[in-house]
């Protein structure tokens, strides 16, 4: 990644790009002092023969690997492989922490009282969508947003009944089968996710981090698919409790609802494997010792699983 800094001290906003280096290879990219960007275009090959041969007069120029976070890097990337980075990177070649974004015209702000295409399809609305619609469609500049896989928006076949529209709001299991038949592998899930935290982490892009946040709350909140995709599971655990280990605990509250999402998704998904019979017992053993260590380090309570959260809870109305 690379930031710049002006003359009173301010930051840039971030820019940086993906790339699975192969053994020996040798890659030039070039900064526009001007601009205060990268260049897109490819250096030619007599400037990369000339720098190549050069090589050790440009070794006392070149900042030190930082090995010491060596191991935590292959951790938090495990998952990611050359061609989820391909699929998934921007066509421009660069990730940026603050997207370009397109005007929108006056005619497509919303206007108080009127009803949009969602709010037809369904009478409920949540805080999140409420604000969304709000703000004015702005989008970011074709090219430049990552190319991540969408999650679906319904959590339920368009043909579904009032009750197979609850069963499926109360077990995600229909949207991530939907969401998994997309990829290449279903294992490429783990992948997308990991690209999307780095890319927050190292990127600070928000609009990565909110990709993030949308698959923890996919993955967390199906509960028939937990036997079937086992080896999802087992994984997504393991490399959740490594990207937990390197945020603060306040970036993963939500202003807005006043929680914090991650731990109400995993006491959804803590609970979905215990009462699961057809869970295996290591899976299960997994989880609960998974449950104890983030006890241990962020104090969070997972005791009474099978009680509903408080905002979750039905709501109990006396007539008299």
């Amino acid at each position: 990644m690379c930031i710049t800094v002006d003359e009173f001290g301010e930051t840039a906003p971030k820019i940086g790009f993906l790339h699975t280096f192969k053994k020996s290879e040798f890659l030039i990219k070039c900064w526009d002092p001007e601009e205060e960007d990268l260049h897109s275009t490819a250096v030619d090959e007599e400037t990369v023969e000339r720098l190549k041969s050069n090589l050790k007069e440009l070794d006392r120029f070149l900042g030190c690997y930082p090995y010491d976070t060596w191991n935590q890097w292959k951790e938090l990337t495990n998952h990611i492989t050359p061609a989820i980075v391909e699929r998934c990177s921007p066509i421009c070649g660069f990730v940026r922490s603050a997207l370009e974004l397109e005007h929108c015209t006056d005619a497509a702000r919303p206007r108080g009282g009127e009803s949009t295409p969602k709010r037809k399809k369904r009478s409920g609305i949540t805080v999140e969508e409420k604000e969304d619609e709000l703000l004015p469609d702005m989008k970011p500049k074709p090219g430049t947003e990552l190319r991540l896989s969408k999650i679906p928006n319904k959590q339920y076949p368009d043909d579904a009944t009032p009750n197979e529209i609850t069963k499926h709001s109360l077990d995600s299991s229909y949207a991530l089968d939907t969401f998994l038949k997309k990829l290449p592998l279903p294992m490429e899930v783990l992948g997308e996710m990991q690209l999307a935290f780095v890319c927050f982490l190292v990127g600070q892009s928000l609009d990565a981090f909110e990709h993030w946040k949308k698959l923890v709350s996919l993955i967390c909140g199906a509960d028939s698919a937990i036997p079937e995709r086992r080896a999802i599971y087992y994984e997504f655990m393991k490399a959740l409790e490594t990207q937990l280990m390197h945020v603060p605990e306040d970036v993963l509250c939500d202003i807005v609802a006043n929680n914090n999402f991650v731990y109400h998704s995993l006491r959804k998904l803590f609970a979905n494997i215990e009462l699961n019979s057809y869970v295996d017992g290591r899976l299960k053993s997994y989880a609960m010792r998974f449950s104890e260590r983030l006890t241990a380090k962020f104090l969070w309570d997972f005791s009474d699983l099978q009680e509903e959260d408080e905002d979750e809870a039905p709501v109990v109305v006396s007539i008299e």
